[in-house]
């Protein structure tokens, strides 16, 4: 089927950032056969029109990095001092099952989805289940199952995703829409020996492999203390880092660090939200962009960053940056929605099918509404996508040619249901949360 979207401005972010207002987009299946201004639109020959109401069409934007299993977990002591290991781990041991993990997997797609995301990239457990969600909402997805060193919610020895992985990636290779992967989840949470089996299997089935990196003080005290180098150097002297691996965070990353992760191609997911909201720090992307590492944006988890939405991260990290550097000037807006599209596609090593508005890529694409009142005036859409727009904005999705989201409503679930059926799986979790709040702060 033909459709085409018209009546909009299209900012393409191919190489040129040419941008066609009063633009159109011709797609036919799956795939985008033509983007242009207006006097060069089609008059016949498609199946379906949009008319786009003067609304802002975009590439999807891209989630580097998220925890979809974890809805369960927003909000719940947010501002608590050691969080990971008061709630987060010990409450997944307890009370995460394949079926929550399943039903916070399809309520997390259906927010992003809603505002906007058609890609992401998600480390988590029971992560075949995940797949079966992302396969059900129709997105585009990267799903790696997490390595650690203790026995989990989904494994009972130590390191048992790496035995999870090895049946879960096959299982989903020639996907249309998802890509399985392996996530050890940070060096200090795993074995050398760990960490280069998990690197082994990335290679072997050519999938990617993602883990948090340079992201926590302590993290970098044990590297120092025990090796006398910093995680990323470690992991370089493991034969880990590679073109391959998607590194999360990279906060407390040194110059020397970051000309490892450029010789070795690897890219990095920033999570400002969760990085800033955790005090962790302001991780130093324009060094990493000047030296030619890939770059996106991620969210981190519902419970890491509350939102899902990149909206919220492209603000932001605007307002961050720009207070780091003490220079207003410092990422025009238009480099922050590179970021949240083709830098997150480069990133995911997606770039060829994704992340741009152009002929024979896919058609994954969205429309923000310029009718409500924080849209006006538009002198520059980048900036009012960054400064002003809202997930709220998002009016049309598309993903990989199928309508997703119509009229600011999820065409393929009923949003309510899935709140439903996860609110039914979360009474032991509920109990739980409620057990280790009480709990004296030590």
């Amino acid at each position: 089927m033909k459709t085409l979207i018209t009546n909009v401005t299209v900012l393409t972010m191919n190489a040129d950032y040419d941008v066609f207002e009063k633009g159109f987009i011709l797609f036919e299946d799956d795939q985008i056969l033509a983007v242009g201004p207006a006097e060069q639109q089609p008059n016949a020959g498609y199946d379906r029109m949009v008319d786009g109401r003067n609304a802002i069409a975009m590439p999807g934007m891209v989630n580097t990095h998220t925890h979809i299993g974890m809805i369960p977990f927003r909000s719940l002591g947010d501002d608590t001092p050691d969080r990971l290991r008061r709630f987060l781990f010990p409450l997944e041991k307890a009370c995460m099952t394949k079926q929550l993990a399943y039903h916070s997997g399809k309520y997390a797609i259906a927010e992003m989805q809603l505002a906007g995301v058609t890609t992401f990239m998600d480390m988590y457990y029971f992560e075949d289940e995940l797949a079966r969600a992302a396969d059900e909402m129709k997105v585009r997805a990267i799903l790696g199952e997490t390595i650690i060193d203790f026995a989990t919610c989904d494994t009972t020895e130590p390191h048992g995703g790496l035995a999870y992985a090895e049946t879960f990636i096959p299982k989903w290779l020639d996907h249309e829409l998802i890509t399985p992967a392996i996530a050890p989840h940070a060096p200090n949470t795993n074995s050398p020996q760990a960490l280069q089996q998990a690197a082994a299997i990335a290679e072997k089935y050519g999938v990617p492999i993602t883990l948090h990196l340079s992201e926590m003080d302590y993290e970098i005290r044990y590297f120092q203390e025990k090796y006398g180098k910093t995680p990323v150097a470690f992991l370089n002297d493991l034969g880990v880092l590679s073109d391959r691996l998607i590194a999360a965070h990279c906060i407390l990353v040194t110059a020397e660090d970051i000309a490892l992760l450029k010789r070795n191609d690897v890219a990095v997911a920033h999570c400002i939200g969760a990085n800033t909201k955790s005090a962790k720090g302001v991780a130093p992307v324009n060094a990493m962009l000047e030296a030619g590492v890939r770059v996106g944006l991620g969210t981190d988890g519902p419970s890491s960053g509350n939102t899902l939405d990149l909206f919220t991260q492209m603000r932001m990290f605007a307002n961050f940056h720009k207070t780091h550097l003490q220079d207003r000037a410092a990422f025009p807006a238009r480099d922050i929605v590179r970021l949240a599209t083709l830098g997150g596609a480069e990133v995911l090593g997606l770039a060829d099918k994704i992340g741009s508005l152009e002929p024979g890529k896919k058609a994954d694409l969205v429309l923000v509404e310029t009718d409500s009142a924080n849209m006006f005036p538009i002198f520059d859409p980048y900036a009012v996508l960054v400064y002003s727009a809202n997930a709220g904005n998002v009016s049309e999705v598309f993903i990989n040619g199928v309508p997703i989201v119509s009229c600011k409503q999820l065409l393929t679930q009923d949003l309510s249901a899935l709140k439903t059926a996860l609110a039914s799986e979360m009474h032991d979790f509920i109990k739980q949360a409620k057990l280790n709040e009480s709990k004296e702060i030590l």
